[in-house]
């Protein structure tokens, strides 16, 4: 579904406001009746409100394309949610890379 989701919004939405977007991962309640969709975008947090808006006006013709291609009798509402995980890993190799260096000029003082 995440493979498939991710196709979708990059070849089938037509939307200017809709950047750099990555389907990073895709949660379906047991009862197959919801599906969390997680995006992150390449402009940040400061793209996330624009695109989530984007993209959950899209759910319905999201919902009906993933039906066709995956051949699926009940197809689960859509939910997005921005995922801040790639951000947060960034911000944390810089801190490490940060202290690394750190510790490489206090050796050689």
């Amino acid at each position: 579904m995440q493979r498939e989701l991710a196709r979708l919004i990059q070849r089938e939405i037509r939307d200017p406001r809709l950047g750099m977007v990555t389907v990073s991962g895709v949660e379906v309640s047991r009862d197959l009746s919801v599906a969390r969709v997680y995006v992150s975008t390449l402009g940040g947090a400061a793209d996330a409100e624009q695109t989530l808006a984007v993209l959950q006006r899209a759910a319905g013709f999201l919902r009906g394309e993933l039906g066709r291609c995956m051949k699926l009798r009940t197809v689960p509402e859509l939910r997005f949610r921005y995922d801040d995980s790639i951000e947060r890993g960034n911000r944390v190799s810089r801190l490490i890379d940060a202290a690394v260096s750190g510790d490489r000029d206090n050796e050689k003082d």
